[in-house]
């Protein structure tokens, strides 16, 4: 049976550059699989930490410090020798397309040399409730963060459920994280329009749910330590968490940072 995990290559918001910007790979045996967000430092995180680049993105929304990174991506790809030539499969929720298409790719003459279009470089494959990567099956939907549908989680039933940049959605974890999920919950110390904050979560959120979340997207090192002292776990720039099936005892509770297995004390 293949081993899933999440690694976090940054944990901030886009006023904590020093905690990387938020993005986390789904791993499948140790090996890269999915990408999710690709902010300006994502891409040197990657190749950092796997060597490679990513072969597979999930954009969750199009705010530069989730996806900026992606305009760095495709100079990697389009200026490789032909013979290395790659294509990167962008997964990317339909209302977000006419939007990224005016935030990266409407620019002219993207090389200057000429000859190659922003989308030459990726595979863009429209997404809407679900969709197959990998054999996976992935789920899709929308969260609450500025405008109506313009940004979107993703969840792999049974193993994790991603919230992106959101306010609090518990009728969406009601029915996505169901099944003993762990929960990677967008949430700083202080609350906003388009932000949780820790206050929202007893407000919001269930005592079980709460217990499985795991908050990232924070806006310095001290908001973390606060978070903590809620009795919140927090990710971690490279932190890596076990997505163990419901009922696989002990796994699910754990994280690694490098070689390195500690064990996670519930949220109260």
């Amino acid at each position: 049976m293949s081993i899933f995990s999440l690694r976090f290559l940054g944990v901030g918001n886009a006023q904590a550059p020093r905690l990387g910007t938020s993005a986390a790979v789904l791993e499948v045996d140790g090996r890269p699989s999915l990408l999710i967000d690709c902010g300006p430092s994502t891409i040197d995180a990657h190749l950092g930490t796997y060597g490679t680049l990513p072969e597979a993105v999930f954009a969750t929304h199009a705010h530069l410090d989730h996806i900026g990174g992606l305009e760095g991506l495709f100079y990697r790809l389009a200026t490789a020798p032909t013979a290395h030539r790659a294509v990167a499969r962008l997964y990317c929720p339909v209302p977000l397309v006419a939007i990224l298409q005016q935030r990266l790719a409407d620019y002219p003459s993207i090389l200057a040399e000429g000859g190659r279009n922003f989308w030459d470089a990726f595979q863009l494959i429209p997404v809407s409730g679900q969709f197959w990567h990998e054999m996976l099956m992935f789920s899709v939907f929308p969260v609450r963060h500025h405008e109506f549908l313009t940004a979107f989680g993703l969840a792999l039933p049974g193993r994790f459920l991603f919230t992106g940049d959101t306010r609090p959605i518990p009728e969406v974890l009601s029915r996505y994280a169901c099944h003993g999920e762990r929960i990677f919950h967008d949430c700083a110390s202080l609350r906003s329009p388009s932000h949780t904050g820790v206050d929202d979560l007893v407000l919001e959120y269930q005592p079980e749910q709460r217990r499985r979340m795991v908050l990232y997207h924070y806006e310095s090192a001290e908001a973390g330590r606060r978070l903590q002292e809620h009795g919140y776990r927090i990710a971690r720039c490279g932190e890596v968490f076990d997505l163990a099936l419901p009922g696989d005892a002990g796994v699910a509770d754990r994280v690694r940072t490098g070689d390195t297995v500690v064990a996670l004390e519930a949220a109260s």
